[in-house]
């Protein structure tokens, strides 16, 4: 157990194998900088234990490799927060508490791991979720790109969740809270290895206020939900439609999409669908409940583009498939292979 000592400070320049010991430095790097950056007043353990009274609990993990570190409207810290939020979010699940794990390669700054952990600590603060503890290790120079973070998340489950792929009807209507490509985009064009400008920022944040949003105004009509991240809005609905045994049929011109993220698409052979996200969700509501669904993420920040965009068909099982605006139908397969890795 690490009791914490306020009169630590840690003033070293870089990160080197000696603080990912577990020795003095390990204790000096916690106590001194992570510790008081996260806003953390209780001594940290190997595992942290919560009272609750009732009901069900959800809880999930997440790696974070993203580069760069840092990016247009985010950082691998505050993506490493809002990535475990979202995942209890759309599970139906208010957040509790989260625990991370820094490994950080011997060399990098302590600048950097310092801003890393504010942004951490700033996303956290907006999700309202504490950090109650964690880990961290120090690998070899040149074995991790200066920083990987991994957190694992608990949450409370709604009790009026009903969520799975179960409860999916023909008729239901498929709900979208935002613009799609904004984040898979934004990274691509950040590393520099493309000349290509865009006034374009990642879309990280928290879908919590979504779902909280959703389930207040139409909770027994959400019958499912997710936050399309690796393989987009194309991957994540044909996992519903595999899971579920139905078609998902989508309106091209429904799906809201920058035109900086269609025109880079376009130069680079990409479909907007396919393109990563992280902070939007995609709703599957009972018919009777669309419009209430609809209308109460336009009341959330950030929820102003939400838009209904498809429904659920009994055929052609297992397919999604897009209907353009001259008329014409294509199917919208699974990501093959990752035109853009280390996204997230």
């Amino acid at each position: 157990m690490i009791t914490l000592s306020p009169a630590v400070r840690f003033t070293d320049a870089s990160i080197d194998m000696a603080h990912g010991a577990g020795g003095t430095a390990s204790r000096r790097l916690v106590e001194g900088l992570i510790v008081p950056l996260l806003g953390t007043r209780e001594p940290l353990g190997d595992a942290a234990c919560f009272p609750i009274e009732s009901g069900e609990l959800a809880i999930t993990t997440d790696s974070f490799v993203v580069r760069p570190l840092r990016f247009p409207g985010g950082s691998i810290g505050e993506l490493a927060v809002n990535g475990t939020v979202n995942d209890l979010a759309v599970s139906g699940a208010t957040p509790l508490a989260l625990v991370v794990s820094f490994i950080v390669e011997a060399g990098t700054a302590t600048a950097v791991l310092e801003e890393e952990v504010r942004a951490m600590a700033d996303a956290a603060r907006r999700a309202r979720v504490p950090v109650v503890g964690g880990d961290t290790k120090v690998v070899e120079h040149g074995k991790a790109d200066g920083l990987y973070v991994t957190t694992t998340g608990i949450g409370r489950v709604d009790s009026r969740s009903r969520l799975g792929t179960a409860g999916v009807r023909p008729g239901d209507r498929i709900i979208l809270s935002g613009h799609i490509g904004d984040h898979g985009i934004t990274v691509l064009l950040a590393r520099g290895d493309i000349d290509l400008q865009a006034s374009l920022q990642s879309d990280t944040r928290s879908v919590y206020p979504f779902c909280a949003a959703l389930m207040d105004a139409a909770a027994p009509g959400v019958r499912w939900m997710r936050d399309p991240t690796r393989g987009g809005l194309a991957t994540t609905l044909n996992e519903l439609a595999r899971d579920c045994g139905m078609g998902m049929v989508l309106a091209e011109d429904s799906v809201p999409v920058r035109d900086e993220v269609r025109g880079a698409c376009e130069l680079l052979g990409l479909d907007p669908l396919h393109i990563a996200n992280e902070g939007q969700l995609v709703a599957v509501v009972a018919p009777e409940a669309a419009d209430a669904a609809l209308a109460a993420l336009h009341g959330v920040e950030g929820g102003e583009a939400a838009a209904m965009i498809g429904e659920v068909r009994a055929a052609p099982a297992r397919t999604v498939l897009l209907t353009a605006s001259y008329g014409g139908t294509r199917v919208v397969d699974m990501l093959v292979g990752d035109p853009l890795p280390r996204i997230c």
